[in-house]
């Protein structure tokens, strides 16, 4: 077997070239893959499944990666996927979608899954069905969600790339508490059918996360290829995403903004590393103002919009689950918070509904006039740190869904709107904290279509601050 601190010193690509050149087999790298769970995933808990999977085709870009997949928003044949609820336990998948016909094609080797709040409905990963995901750099600390298995699971050395999803932050958000990449790639960019029409009325995307920039452009490369019947469609570019990590993106106009539209605080850390990787930009030649930008609504009306087309969109598939699965609806089979996100979406009005996607148009607009002035626009991707483990579900109890919602984007402030607006956005970890040892990541938002300009900007800043030789305490490559 491949010694795992060996396994860990490659990404996707460069596991990849060894296959291709004959230096390893892929069964070799799936066993590396699944020492590598077992050695740490029972401090951090990140995988809730995995199993002995038979290489795929051979001939794709990342033929032979071992490969683990969200349990939420993508099918495996045969295999189970429970949305991380007891309401689902034991659901079973029967055909692939075309998000994972995609994956197979690319020669990826999915031999497990990762944790996710219930119903992905959370920035933190603490679900009753398979207990708390723990933050790889300090575990009395979230590993942030909701693909925070995701997140954990790369940071920890398991595999080099994991698949994620965003439909508030939740690609972002577990790239900055885990030190790691995460692109959320454009509205309309990556499949979801054929079983899943949309998610959440378009603010859902699907990609992944990885400890090199240039893994997420080639997985970007591999998830693209559209099927038909897709609602939203956005043409894949004549280059390719991987080529863009080593093209230098010129002088880039850079907006800044270290407060978020919720009014609330900015920790002064947070703030800080912000403003030092404006430092760092204009070091590398991109012009960095502070600025300000207007989504075309206010926060509440966001907020209020946001929690109209989750709920609702949540008691579709909450009532379908219950079908399925012969379980009631009940404190016994869903967690507080996603009850009364089901109990609030049940209330909803198709009025509201309609003012709800009214809002999602005025926040696209107005986040697309800022582009044009800008190229770019650098926050914080989160205003703290990661908050420590029972905290944030504390009061979910005493919440409604409206105020579920709330909090939900409270935490994560900077993060929504782009996901209302359809726009790429990537977190990168270029910042880490000392007193609690704990990553920042930065956020990178660009116009619509315009992953291009992100991904050349984030080659050149993993050149020029590199972040490979951070290790967090719980490290597959430190198994014996």
């Amino acid at each position: 077997m491949m010694k795992l601190s060996e396994y860990v010193s490659y990404d996707a690509l460069g596991l990849a070239e060894l296959v291709r050149r004959g230096e390893v087999s892929a069964a070799a790298l799936q066993q590396a893959a699944r020492a590598a769970v077992e050695a740490v995933n029972p401090a951090i808990n990140a995988v809730v499944e995995h199993w002995e999977q038979p290489p795929e085709q051979d001939d794709g870009p990342l033929s032979g990666v071992p490969f683990l997949i969200k349990d939420i928003a993508i099918s495996m044949a045969g295999k189970r996927v429970e949305l991380g609820s007891r309401l689902a336990q034991g659901s079973v998948a029967a055909a692939d979608s075309h998000l994972m016909s995609n994956i197979r094609q690319a020669g990826l080797v999915t031999f497990g899954r990762t944790s996710t709040p219930e119903m992905a409905f959370s920035t933190t990963t603490e679900a009753v069905l398979y207990g708390a995901t723990r933050n790889p750099w300090n575990l009395d600390f979230s590993a942030g969600g909701s693909s925070g298995g995701a997140g954990a699971a790369v940071a920890a050395g398991m595999v080099p790339i994991a698949h994620a999803t965003d439909a508030a932050g939740s690609i972002r958000v577990p790239a900055s508490s885990n030190g790691v990449f995460g692109l959320k790639p454009t509205r309309g960019r990556v499949p979801h059918g054929p079983v899943m029409d949309e998610v959440f009325n378009g603010f859902g995307v699907q990609l992944g996360l990885s400890r090199t920039v240039r893994d997420s452009a080639a997985l970007l490369d591999a998830m693209q290829r559209p099927h038909v019947g897709e609602p939203y469609y956005t043409a894949p570019p004549a280059h390719s995403w991987l080529s863009q990590v080593t093209r230098q993106p010129g002088r880039l106009r850079i907006g800044m903004m270290t407060e978020a539209w919720n009014g609330g605080k900015t920790e002064s850390n947070i703030a800080g590393a912000t403003a030092e990787t404006a430092v760092l930009l204009a070091a590398l030649g991109h012009q960095v103002s502070e600025t300000e930008m207007a989504i075309g609504v206010s926060w509440q009306e966001l907020v209020f919009a946001n929690a109209q087309i989750w709920c609702a969109n949540l008691v579709g598939w909450v009532d379908g689950l219950s079908q399925a699965s012969g379980r009631a609806i009940s404190s016994e089979t869903l967690e507080p918070e996603t009850l009364a996100c089901y109990r609030y979406g049940q209330a909803a009005r198709a009025v509201d509904m309609v003012r709800a996607l009214e809002v999602r148009n005025r926040v696209t607009r107005a986040v697309g006039a800022y582009f044009q002035q800008y190229d770019l626009l650098l926050t914080p991707t989160l205003p703290d740190l990661p908050w420590r483990l029972g905290r944030y579900g504390a009061n979910a109890a005493n919440m409604d869904g409206l105020e579920w919602t709330a909090h939900l984007f409270d935490h994560s402030p900077f993060t929504p709107v782009f996901n209302v607006a359809g726009v790429p956005a990537m977190s990168v970890p270029l910042a880490q904290d000392a007193q609690h040892n704990l990553p920042i990541g930065m956020q990178f938002v660009a116009g619509f279509g315009r992953e291009d300009r992100l991904l050349q900007l984030a080659g050149q800043l993993e050149r020029a601050a590199p972040w490979h030789g951070r290790r967090p305490a719980i490290w597959a490559g430190n198994a014996v």
